[in-house]
């Protein structure tokens, strides 16, 4: 083999190499963040197809700087933002960019950034599945300096048929939220446990709730600390608990109890005749159902 054969059969199989790693990155990146752009869809009206194109686009399949060092993957820049800031070179050196804890924050920034400036508001007359409009609409209304920034977004999306994500949503079965399993508990309530990722904020866009009903499910006030794992409630607990009693153990708390055992913290405070902040003693045995008298 010449020379000449050898370095353009070593060209040929680099070439080859980056395509197949370009391509493990990105479905890596899909796989990743598809039911991420679903919940984003669900929430704000904005096609998942075009959220993924977007994040795979401006992110660099998740593995750009701004991206790995500022989990900001839509190239946001701070423009009004009160949060964290980066600096990088874009289209002029040192620019301002917004900076998140986490990946998941950067998509719903990216929904509240599109659903509150006023040059994307003709983008949400569109159909939810208009993929290839929202595309030339977001290069029309300036999202991007590219001329052909629609394009690339269409082409990415019909690659990767990530029109899919769109129908799942738009089916309305939501088997596709597989992120948080949902349990019950011995008083037939529904429950997820806390992640140690996971906020409250996440759990209430997840499943279509307020955030302050959420709080509300779960006796909380807005500054209250919660930990990895903690029993969070998706629906009102009940004034009654499943038993008659719940003999308390050392280190129990009024607030724990009731999450335990799916009764409202009002209703064990009152059924018990304690006044609210008071704590039980180990031993006693605590009534669920009926009144102390």
């Amino acid at each position: 083999m010449t020379t000449h054969i050898k370095s353009s059969f070593l060209l040929l199989c680099l070439s080859a190499s980056l395509a197949l790693h370009s391509q493990s990155a990105r479905q890596i990146y899909i796989d990743t963040y598809d039911v991420v752009a679903m919940r984003e869809m669900k929430a704000h009206k904005i096609p998942a197809s075009i959220t993924l194109a977007q994040g795979i686009l401006e992110s660099g399949n998740g593995q750009s700087k701004l991206a790995t060092k500022a989990n900001n993957h839509f190239g946001i820049k701070c423009h009004d933002w009160k949060g964290a800031k980066v600096y990088h070179d874009d289209d002029r050196k040192n620019e301002c960019f917004r900076k998140y804890k986490k990946a998941d924050e950067s998509y719903r920034d990216h929904s509240t950034f599109l659903n509150t400036r006023s040059r994307y508001a003709f983008l949400f007359d569109l159909k939810e599945d208009d993929y290839k409009g929202w595309a030339r609409g977001l290069q029309k209304a300036g999202y991007a300096t590219s001329k052909t920034y629609g394009k690339l977004l269409i082409r990415i999306i019909e690659e990767n048929d990530l029109q899919q994500f769109d129908e799942k949503v738009l089916k309305g079965t939501e088997d596709w939220l597989s992120g948080t399993v949902v349990m019950v508990n011995a008083n037939n309530l529904k429950y997820i446990q806390l992640d140690e990722d996971q906020s409250l904020e996440d759990i209430a866009q997840e499943f279509d709730l307020k955030l302050d009903k959420i709080l509300d499910y779960n006796d909380l006030d807005w500054d209250d600390k919660i930990a990895a794992n903690s029993k969070i409630y998706i629906q009102p607990k009940k004034t009654k608990g499943p038993v008659k009693t719940y003999v308390v153990k050392s280190g129990d708390t009024m607030h724990g109890i009731s999450q335990e055992m799916g009764i409202k913290l009002s209703s064990l405070y009152g059924r018990n005749k304690m006044r609210v902040g008071e704590q039980p003693k180990a031993v006693r045995a605590l009534l669920l159902r009926g009144n102390k008298k």
